[in-house]
């Protein structure tokens, strides 16, 4: 069965077009799974078990044979990391297109995009165009982050069109349905909350970020601290006002077990959300950031226990010599647990490049062990980004994402960069263009001026390489 679904995979499995299909329907497999076939052909897990129960029982389920062939590994090195808790493979059975991919130690650093609609602008089309871009784009995984329209609807149409990992953050909704029923944010009911999580689970969303460890104790350590730009993150903010204003625990960490039942049922994997985030530079590495760290490695200890696929979000604005130590703390606090990171920014005088502060920044933090990198645009802190600005934010984001991998040595990250290398001391254009990130780019870039010979118009007739070829006798270096 595995290998009829592996051959059915497309060659280029980030196509939108590209699905996993099944011969036959209902046959059973001995890992806690049923392989399906809807009506469309596609293939999805209905899961009795989670990837993490599965991987405690000591066997290899389909997806991690496919993450495992995707990143080059052993089959059991994955398994011993998601039993481990130190790869996760966000799939939720209902997301019926994915190609699953896995997150954590060992492997590639993953990147993600945000999409999404605001209050201001945004439809199903321009969400959609920005998910083609992101996928083209070469993301990882995306995230839905709409706050306006039918966002239901929108919801469901990325995952249905996505075969990358799709993430929410479902206070979002409920917040604004709150907005709606009842006039305010908080006049959101506990209820409210968890019918939104499940909501978001049941149409096959495959990681939701909840931010569990925006407590009380991190909100008085908030008060004490004086910060700059106080809480930057729009869930976090939506708690805190919550719990202020109603007097009570956040309801995601007071009713936690409640939590672990729905990401259980539905083998949806929690990304614990950093409500406490810095937002600028002066306010990196303080107490809430840290209190909030610690709550959440509890947390990672509780979802683990019940057989839940957990990782942990982290920041944020960081300078350049805080990013390792952040790192390291998530994970000795963690347990090990994945990390994902928004840029980390390294200054925030960056307003319209701050891709490239965030690549700078993502770039250090892969390096140093970050597993998942959550893009930043040029749009960052201006606008909502532009199909355009997802383009950039994407390709930056890689860009951070392969610098860390060559440092950690993830498997084949230094042969991509060798290929290069002989490539470019071949002067072969077509396959220089081929090896980039970008390729189309990289056509147009080297067509934009004329050259009199093979070299670039940068060097013309004085080429080095060429030179050194020519005169000196010095062969072209084979991969």
């Amino acid at each position: 069965m595995l290998e009829r679904l592996r051959g059915s995979i497309d060659a280029n499995p980030r196509n939108l077009t590209s699905v996993m299909r099944a011969e036959g329907s209902g046959s059973d497999l001995d890992q806690g799974f049923r392989v399906s076939a809807e009506a469309l052909g596609f293939c999805f897990w209905e899961a009795a078990m989670t990837q993490l129960e599965i991987a405690r029982k000591g066997t290899i389920s389909p997806q991690m044979s496919l993450v495992a062939e995707s990143e080059g590994v052993e089959a059991e090195l994955i398994r011993q990391g998601v039993a481990e808790g130190t790869i996760v493979i966000p799939a939720n059975p209902g997301h019926k297109n994915l190609v699953p991919g896995g997150i954590g130690r060992g492997i590639k650093t993953k990147v993600n995009a945000n999409i999404g609609t605001s209050s201001d602008f945004g439809d199903m089309d321009t969400e959609m165009e920005k998910l083609q871009v992101a996928v083209d784009c070469g993301a990882d995984a995306v995230m839905d982050l709409s706050t306006s329209g039918d966002i239901s609807a929108i919801r469901r149409a990325i995952i249905n069109a996505s075969p990358v990992m799709i993430g929410t953050v479902p206070i979002y909704q409920a917040g604004i349905k709150a907005v709606s029923r009842r006039g305010a944010i908080v006049k959101m009911t506990v209820d409210d909350l968890f019918s939104s999580i499940e909501e978001h689970a049941r149409d096959g969303v495959d990681f939701v970020t909840v931010h569990c460890g925006t407590t009380r104790a991190a909100v008085d350590q908030l008060k004490k601290q004086g910060r700059v730009a106080d809480v930057v993150s729009r869930g976090g903010a939506f708690l805190i006002g919550w719990m202020l204003h109603n007097e009570r625990e956040n309801p995601l960490y007071e009713h936690f077990d409640r939590l672990l039942e729905i990401a259980r049922e539905f083998d949806v994997t929690l990304s614990l959300g950093d409500g406490m985030r810095p937002g600028c530079i002066a306010d990196a590495t303080d107490r809430p950031q840290i209190e909030e760290l610690i709550a959440i490695g509890e947390l990672v200890s509780r979802a683990r226990e019940a057989g839940v696929q957990v990782i942990v979000e982290g920041p944020g604005h960081l300078p350049l010599d805080q990013i390792e130590a952040n790192v390291q703390m998530e994970k000795s606090i963690c347990q090990g647990a994945p990390f994902y990171v928004l840029g980390p920014l390294v200054t925030d005088v960056a307003a319209g490049y701050d891709h490239i502060t965030g690549a700078i920044g993502g770039a250090i933090a892969a390096a140093a062990g970050t597993d998942f990198l959550c893009y930043v645009t040029p749009a960052e802190h201006l606008s909502l980004p532009d199909p355009e600005d997802v383009r950039q934010g994407v390709i930056a984001s890689r860009i951070a994402a392969h610098a860390g991998d060559i440092v950690k040595g993830v498997k084949g990250a230094t042969d991509w960069d060798r290929q290069m290398a002989v490539a470019r001391k071949k002067l072969d254009w077509e396959e220089q263009a081929r090896l980039s990130l970008d390729p189309e780019l990289a056509h147009r870039v080297h067509s934009k001026h004329a050259s009199v010979g093979k070299a670039c118009s940068m060097c013309g007739e004085y080429c080095a390489m060429e030179l050194v070829e020519k005169y000196l006798g010095v062969s072209v270096v084979r991969c």
